[in-house]
């Protein structure tokens, strides 16, 4: 686990999520995504954990098989844009594999990493309901299928930022 200094006002912003749900540990998966969402690099730091765990009177084993058993929590830093390559059967059947290659070689990364100023990670995904675009990638909340290189490129740019030419 990374390890990651937390400010105080960080703690503050959570604690008023956990106190908006009545500090109830059953309300403990919405508590951590809420959470996360307030992080920029998209994770729960082990700071962070220990904290919600204490708030709501259960062990750090516990807040730990929540974040590691669902795919929507990240218990190690991500870049400040999650791309997911869904890699369901349709995709599969669509050859997601060229947009892995091309992404891959475009942020030049592999997947599981994350590009080193920080702006990309890159990352499968179980399907997200895009079949009817398949192969299909989703940048953080938005889905982009119906891909082409020059799309994906297209794409990617939007997000550094650079203009088309």
């Amino acid at each position: 686990m990374e390890k990651t200094i937390v400010d105080r006002s960080l703690l503050n912003s959570i604690d008023e999520i956990i106190e908006r749900y009545n500090c109830d540990k059953h309300n403990l998966l919405t508590i951590l995504q809420e959470s996360q969402g307030l992080i920029p690099e998209h994770y729960i730091p082990e700071v962070v954990a220990k904290h919600i765990g204490i708030r709501l009177n259960m062990p750090i084993s516990k807040v730990y098989d929540v974040i590691t058993f669902f795919s929507a929590l990240n218990d190690r830093p991500k870049g400040k844009h999650v791309i997911q390559l869904c890699k369901s059967s349709v995709c599969r059947l669509n050859k997601y594999q060229s947009l892995r290659d091309i992404l891959e070689r475009e942020l030049l990364i592999k997947m599981g990493e994350t590009t080193e100023d920080g702006s990309f990670t890159l990352e499968y995904s179980a399907c997200f309901g895009a079949c009817d675009v398949s192969p299909a990638f989703r940048i953080d909340d938005k889905v982009y299928g119906n891909l082409t290189e020059g799309k994906i490129i297209e794409i990617i740019n939007d997000y550094r930022g650079i203009s088309h030419g």
